[in-house]
């Protein structure tokens, strides 16, 4: 019986992606490089870090990257706290809630900064309901390495069987797969050029799943 829900951030519980994508282009522009949108897409999922290690090696940049972290953080918190459209996603509000009342363990598996988890929580008032907030900061490489995945299961207590992972991407899915562990695809309306193939099941909206559907999978 599943009784531990590890939740990805972006794309999952709140869509920063966009804010994110300015913050980068933005960046971009400063440092005089041009992102395409094919290479783009390798980012999705991946640390900040890692993308910046990727655009050092792509582009022969000298600047060091927790330089460049630190900017594009600057540029992506400018946008994060003007922006009132940035809203939990549809659907996921409720299911959080519905699933902490009914005794699951919740825990957050994000690519995304420690900084960034916390300033999402703390706007949507969602820390009462997670027993651990694992962020991708803290390891050396990124989704779809199964790292993250692997951890926050170690964290439940529990055995592999009895999680599930709810992912939005391409990367996520494959390092939840690699982890051996149960992810349900979530292919919502934002979703775009991400492949779900290895996800368990698949939904489209959050009011697909209740604490007794997951609870039997």
């Amino acid at each position: 019986m599943k009784n531990t829900v590890i939740f990805d951030m972006d794309g999952v519980i709140v869509d920063t992606e966009p804010l994110h994508k300015k913050a980068y282009y933005q960046h971009f522009g400063e440092l005089g490089i041009e992102v395409d949108a094919e290479l783009f897409s390798r980012f999705t999922g991946k640390s900040t870090r890692n993308v910046y290690q990727m655009i050092k090696e792509i582009f022969k940049i000298g600047t060091d990257v927790e330089a460049l972290i630190q900017r594009k953080r600057t540029i992506f918190y400018g946008l994060f706290d003007s922006d009132p459209a940035l809203q939990l996603l549809d659907g996921v509000e409720d299911l959080v809630k519905n699933l902490h009342s009914a005794n699951f363990q919740l825990i957050l598996a994000s690519s995304a900064a420690k900084s960034t988890i916390n300033r999402v929580f703390k706007r949507f008032d969602l820390f009462p309901y997670f027993s651990y907030l694992v962020s991708g900061e803290d390891f050396p490489e990124s989704k779809p390495n199964p790292a993250i995945f692997i951890e926050a299961q170690r964290l439940s207590g529990n055995v592999k069987t009895s999680c599930i992972i709810i992912e939005d991407s391409t990367n996520g899915i494959l390092a939840a797969n690699r982890a051996d562990i149960f992810c349900v695809g979530y292919k919502s309306a934002n979703s775009k050029n991400q492949n779900y193939e290895l996800a368990d099941m698949v939904i489209q909206h959050f009011d697909e799943l209740d604490p007794t559907r997951i609870a039997d999978l």
